[in-house]
């Protein structure tokens, strides 16, 4: 049957959001899918990310990757399986990864897909533990704001995706003490009860600062940065000298309209001589398979820990990224794409 035949569906940004986007920020739109060229595969997407730097995409202007443009479909990390390929070296029925999500089909170069491991490893896992994800956790632990035996560790948005991550992958590079941040009592009884984190912080509850302060009275050593704002306020101020910050994400930032007044203590980071490093995963995939070698036997064995949000529907992507930036997920948050 020719592929021409085929439609599909993709959400595209409608328009620029200023502020919290909303369902109008979003259209889907139908539209016919290409046959596959010479070196081309085409992909039948059955999972998606959902991830919170796509909320940065949307806006205009020059950054470390390029804005989604107004009527073009979105894009980020998808599995799926190959339904057509004049690809020598990828198969039809290969499942593989790629960065052509936010659609149902995708046809793509082959040079631009990974053929993936589905016979030890859930396909999802790629896009999460296995994936990018993963590999962002390792990375802040390990070289970012490298974690060391007997450090007290702090990590923001500590039940998302890798902030659960790297909370556990720090209690096995011997952290003393890990303390995650979360949003209300489901979740931070998650973080102790199903994570492994020795203590939480809710920050729906009262001042981080605070909060830190009691549960490591004595300092910190690492903090992993999600969210930014009070979050990076509080680490600054509870972090010892000469200790490290990987700035890994700053979620409470990306919907505001005018600029955070936090931190308001950021010269305290310079008299305790303290390093803020920033990190953008792509600077790293050479590191994959080094990452894959330590954390698949642990996912295998049940020692590395991960939850996932999904949501079915291609329909249902643009709720679940508003619900993602409000916080609605506990781990990955992942759309199940049904034929």
């Amino acid at each position: 049957m020719s592929t021409t035949t085929i439609t599909s569906r993709e959400i595209r940004l409608a328009s620029r959001p200023f502020g919290e986007p909303d369902e109008g920020t979003f259209a889907l739109v139908e539209t016919q899918v290409p046959e596959p060229g010479a070196g081309q595969i085409l992909v039948r997407n059955t999972w998606m990310s959902v991830d919170p730097y796509m909320r940065t995409r949307m806006n205009a202007g020059e950054s470390y990757i390029p804005p989604f443009e107004v009527g073009a479909p979105l894009e980020g990390s998808a599995i799926g399986e190959v339904v057509a390929s004049e690809a020598d070296t990828i198969p039809v029925g290969a499942a593989v990864s790629h960065f052509a999500g936010w659609r149902e089909y995708a046809v793509l170069d082959a040079a631009h897909v990974e053929v993936i491991d589905v016979e030890n490893v859930r396909p999802q896992d790629y896009l999460g533990a296995l994936g990018t994800t993963g590999l962002t956790a390792y990375l802040a632990v390990t070289e970012i704001a490298p974690v060391r035996e007997g450090d007290v560790v702090f990590v923001s948005a500590a039940a998302g995706a890798v902030g659960s991550v790297a909370g556990q992958l720090a209690r096995k590079f011997n952290a003393a003490r890990v303390i995650g941040s979360a949003g209300g009592p489901e979740k931070t009884r998650k973080l102790t009860e199903t994570f492994g984190f020795d203590a939480a912080i809710d920050y729906r509850a009262g001042s981080v600062a605070e909060q830190l302060a009691e549960l490591a009275p004595e300092g910190i050593d690492v903090y992993i940065d999600n969210v930014g704002g009070d979050h990076l306020e509080a680490a600054i101020e509870s972090l010892n000298d000469h200790g490290k910050v990987a700035m890994v994400g700053m979620i409470s930032t990306y919907n505001a309209t005018e600029p955070s007044p936090a931190p308001r203590n950021l010269p305290t980071a310079q008299t305790k001589r303290l390093t803020l490093r920033g990190l953008v995963i792509s600077d790293h995939f050479d590191r994959f398979p080094e990452y894959i070698e330590t954390a698949a036997p642990l996912l295998a064995d049940g020692s590395l820990v991960t939850e996932e949000t999904i949501v079915d529907g291609l329909e249902n992507a643009p709720s679940a990224l508003l619900g993602l930036l409000r916080g609605a997920n506990t781990g990955k948050m992942l759309i199940r794409l049904t034929a």
